[in-house]
């Protein structure tokens, strides 16, 4: 039996620059952070050799790999274990479609768990490239590379999107002063609706072939380097209101990203003295994370008191084996 974790992100600037019919025009950033909440996979053999036995939030029996429903299941499988026998169950910390990269994390722990099992151990990048090309290349889901790589390696990083397809990462290191109170200011609530990302993401390529749009999200790409500079400087009510611009603009890519009940749990969030935030994801629902200093926290969270908040810290681990026995 094998068990790996991976974590979940939270995506702060250039969010889109990482779909390819972005970043092969102009080069893309992202800086986004894993967090402490998780997908967890364990595989182990199946008593009957000739079925594949699938548990995640359905249950599959199959006798083959073409015939599984789970296209991510099925794609991976497909090349690391295709003569079957084997047993995969998943648990999550967070429901998937809430904007915090579940797919990508259950790839990527996938992979890692299945290569896992023949003494097999990739590295970060490799491992985020192979789920790359399941998700993007395979399976052509109309996604970008970020949430990947963001499981692969764990921690804050800066990720940058060339136009020859490669990535590379600059983890970014921040005195523990600045993560702590970065963390305790920090919130992420939930808006009680789940969303499927595909039809954002497709208006949102197809969008780009406009100069406004690809301007727009050229700018979002140059808010990266600030986000990180106002970090590194420790300048956090600073980061919080880059977080308040970055949201206007990336509300422009799309004409489903928002809606009239999610700006207003947002404008309610500002009243109540949060500077700054964004929902996380493509859009459309999920997560909305907010940046709220210390004085002004109280009256915030009584404010938002109707939305589930859920707390979290950094991960800096990155996708992982945490379980393996004979058994």
């Amino acid at each position: 039996m094998i068990t790996t974790q991976t974590p979940f992100r939270i995506s702060f600037f250039g969010g889109g620059s990482d779909i390819g019919s972005f970043y092969s025009r102009h080069p893309g950033a992202v800086l986004s952070a894993a967090i402490n909440r998780s997908m967890y996979l364990t595989t182990h053999p199946y008593f009957d050799r000739s079925a594949i036995h699938l548990k995640y939030s359905k249950t599959e029996l199959v006798p083959s790999v073409d015939q599984i429903e789970h296209p991510i299941l099925r794609a991976v499988l497909g090349e690391l274990v295709p003569e079957g026998g084997i047993e995969v169950a998943s648990i999550a910390d967070i429901p998937g479609g809430t904007g915090l990269g579940s797919s990508s994390s259950f790839t990527v722990g996938l992979i890692q768990n299945l290569n896992a099992r023949v003494q097999r151990f990739l590295p970060p990048g490799r491992l985020a490239e192979a789920a790359c090309r399941v998700e993007i290349d395979l399976l052509k889901e109309p996604i970008g590379k970020q949430d990947q790589y963001a499981a692969a390696f764990g921690g804050l990083n800066h990720f940058t999107f060339h136009s020859d397809g490669r990535t590379t990462v600059e983890k970014i290191f921040l005195a523990a002063e600045t993560v702590k109170r970065l963390e305790a200011s920090l919130f992420l609530l939930h808006l009680g609706v789940s969303r499927s990302a595909s039809t954002i993401l497709h208006e949102q390529v197809r969008n780009l072939c406009e100069t406004k749009i690809f301007e727009t999200q050229k700018a979002m790409v140059a808010q990266v380097d600030v986000g990180k500079q106002l970090l590194r400087d420790g300048d956090l009510d600073g980061f919080g209101r880059l977080l308040h611009e970055a949201w206007l603009l990336k509300k422009t890519l799309a004409s489903k990203i928002s809606d009239g009940a999610i700006d207003a749990h947002y404008q309610q969030g500002l009243d109540a003295g949060a500077l700054g935030g964004k929902l996380v994801g493509a859009g459309g629902g999920g997560f909305l994370l907010f940046y709220c200093p210390p004085q002004n926290q109280g009256s915030f969270l009584a404010a938002m008191s109707g939305l589930k908040r859920v707390p979290f810290r950094f991960d800096f681990g990155g996708s992982r084996i945490i379980h393996v026995s004979d058994e």
